[in-house]
């Protein structure tokens, strides 16, 4: 009889900014399936998900991942939901209308690398900055790099996790990074980007670091690009379609309904949407080819392919829920009606 290790993880009630918990469920003789991942429960009282008098939450397998980092070990995604089997409010992926999988994803996940003694970005010194941005982006060598073999680490455990990982790179300010995603099917996507998320917060508690993803951790008047989760995204039509005037018509979707992308777009997201540091202002909705200070870039890749490709919404932001990203961006462009 073989035993194996199952992580459970999920994402509690905080709001708005959830938080990822996550607890091991030893099984015997297990299969590997996501099917074979019983049903599991947790005290919701203590994450803000139910009340002390009737606690007990429950936990949908909605995805795993093999768990590079322990021996028959699995990493079960799962979803909140109520006693009665109804999704919990919480629950954002509940919410996302891709069941045929229309809709793909490539996500763009930027974040800081904190010391825990300093509780500053690798690469601050204590009591000052270091030389303004301009050197970080994608540089080597120790004087502007900071904490590559972290980052080297998580994409090795990322890909012997099975998730599509696609890159990364060293971001604008020091000790900021990135990672991306892509994935067919927004559900899926959102499902790896946490379980990436899951990888990299696991990781640092060996390096005496912890990820901050708050858009904008130096202070919103300072001079440093904050961090943002691009959402690069398609469907059929994006895909196929070949006209100029079919992209301008979703993208015009989104300019109504602004209020509601950026309420789901992340906590704090007012202090890195300014305009500045290849920002749209939060209070502006504007999308062009090329153009990283838009709301919603057309790369220059579709139009060079006859309209046939993408669209990315840099507006969101790096604490932001993939699921509810997506959720939003799904409805706004079936909204477009074509």
């Amino acid at each position: 009889m073989s035993k194996s290790k199952l992580e459970y993880i999920w994402l509690d009630g905080y709001f708005p900014t959830q938080n990822m918990r996550s607890k091991t469920k030893v099984v015997n003789d297990f299969s590997g399936k996501l099917e074979d991942c019983p049903m599991w429960s947790f005290d919701g009282s203590s994450t803000r998900q139910a009340e002390g008098g009737s606690s007990d939450c429950l936990l949908k397998p909605v995805a795993i991942f093999p768990d590079p980092a322990r021996t028959n070990g699995f990493l079960v995604m799962t979803e909140v939901l109520n006693a009665d089997g109804t999704p919990h409010v919480s629950n954002g992926r509940a919410t996302i209308d891709d069941d045929d999988n229309d809709f793909w994803f490539g996500f763009e996940q930027e974040y800081f690398i904190m010391d825990t003694q300093t509780q500053l970005p690798l690469g601050f010194p204590i009591g000052g900055y270091p030389a303004p941005q301009g050197m970080y982006y994608c540089s080597v060598g120790g004087k502007n790099t900071h904490g590559r073999d972290l980052v080297e680490e998580h994409a090795d455990l990322c890909i012997a996790a099975g998730i599509n990982f696609e890159g990364i790179n060293q971001e604008v300010a020091s000790g900021q990074w990135e990672f991306q995603l892509f994935a067919k099917g927004a559900k899926k996507a959102g499902d790896e980007i946490w379980v990436a998320r899951y990888l990299l917060d696991r990781l640092t508690e060996q390096y005496g670091y912890y990820i901050e993803y708050h858009p904008k951790p130096l202070g919103k008047d300072m001079d440093w690009n904050g961090s943002g989760m691009h959402a690069n995204f398609s469907n059929t039509t994006l895909r196929t379609c070949g006209d100029k005037a079919t992209y301008e018509k979703i993208c015009e979707a989104f300019r109504p309904v602004v209020k509601e992308h950026i309420a789901v777009y992340g906590e704090f997201n007012d202090q890195r949407l300014t305009g500045d540091h290849e920002t749209q202002s939060i209070n502006e909705f504007s999308f062009g080819i090329s153009d990283r200070g838009a709301s919603i870039r057309i790369p220059i890749a579709t139009v060079e392919s006859g309209w046939k490709g993408w669209l990315e919404d840099r507006r969101p932001a790096s604490n932001g829920d993939p699921y509810k990203i997506a959720g939003r961006i799904v409805k706004t462009v079936k909204s477009a009606k074509i």
